[in-house]
């Protein structure tokens, strides 16, 4: 009974913020994210900043805040918050640009069977040099993700 009680104000800010975004109404999804991304929702984290910072049709687009809520939840092991960040790696916005940091969270993606991860992989590969490629390889074998 304790634990239903406690969950409902986290679906219920989850729920109220994608209703708000299929609505187009991203201060709205922000206000009702904002305390869950606060505490570290990874799911809130992404939707944050994916579709409220990280669409540029938003009017909140702002991918310095929306990049660093994509790491926090990609570094704990949210796999859809990946893809996005390796984006943001990949064209130098919110953070520098690094088409072996991108190649790595595509890899870290794929381990994790992402969708597109393998096919993002490939382009990304175009860019990289085969060492750099290696590199990114081991990297993402090697990384753990954060617990806390």
């Amino acid at each position: 009974m304790l634990l239903t009680a406690l969950a409902r104000p986290a679906a219920a800010g989850i729920e109220d913020g994608v209703k708000a975004m299929q609505s187009g109404d991203m201060p709205a999804a922000e206000k009702a994210l904002q305390n869950l991304a606060k505490e570290r929702d990874p799911r809130a984290q992404f939707l944050l900043g994916f579709y409220v910072y990280g669409n540029p049709d938003s009017k909140l687009y702002d991918m310095n805040k929306a990049v660093p809520l994509l790491l926090d939840a990609a570094e704990r092991g949210y796999t859809p918050a990946m893809i996005p960040l390796a984006g943001a790696y990949a064209d130098g916005k919110g953070v520098p640009k690094s088409f072996p940091e991108a190649f790595k969270w595509l890899a870290i993606a794929q381990r994790w069977n992402a969708p597109n991860a393998e096919q993002l992989m490939g382009q990304m590969a175009q860019e990289l040099k085969p060492e750099e490629i290696e590199q990114a390889k081991a990297a993402a074998a090697a990384y753990t993700f954060k617990t806390k």
